[in-house]
């Protein structure tokens, strides 16, 4: 008898999440973890930072480190449209809160999934860098992919941060 995933092995409950695109594909981070969604604003350099790192997004007087979410994920680059966005993340961490601004290209929805519908992450049979997939959830249009943001931002290896121009 094989161990049981303990994804499959009870259905979780329901998750509210802010779902948004990068591209064709879609995301989401719980809603919980989403302080604010702004206007995208080009963020202040700051030097020598990590080629994801944009620089510095003013909230309210306050500096929040911004990144780009595609170079972070090691999608394709993208110019900002009228539909960018900056989303304000608590980003749980082993030690600390981080609170982190990323630049998507566009909001989609707030809503809940069914946490029956929730699938684990895939399993390609090979260790590879998604361990910051939560799960997927179906969908008739393709899969809404819910991320793990601790793991993406917890540490450097987790997601390769290609530098493509």
């Amino acid at each position: 008898m094989s161990a049981a995933n303990p994804v499959q092995a009870r259905a979780p409950d329901d998750l509210q999440v802010v779902t948004f695109g990068l591209g064709k594909e879609v995301f989401a981070v719980p809603v919980v973890l989403v302080r604010e969604i702004l206007d995208y604003q080009q963020p202040s350099h700051v030097p020598g930072g990590p080629p994801h790192f944009l620089g510095l997004t003013d909230v309210r007087g306050v500096g929040v480190p911004t990144i780009d979410f595609r170079r972070r994920l090691g999608l394709p680059l993208a110019e900002p449209t009228l539909a960018t966005r900056i989303i304000i993340l608590d980003v749980p961490l082993p030690d600390r809160n981080l609170v982190l601004g990323v630049v998507i290209d566009r909001v989609l929805a707030v809503s809940a999934l069914s946490g029956s519908r929730i699938e684990p992450g895939p399993d390609i049979g090979t260790p590879w860098q998604g361990d910051f997939v939560q799960g997927v959830v179906r969908e008739p249009d393709g899969f809404v992919v819910i991320l793990d943001v601790g793991r993406i931002f917890g540490r450097e290896d987790s997601v390769p941060a290609r530098a493509e121009h």
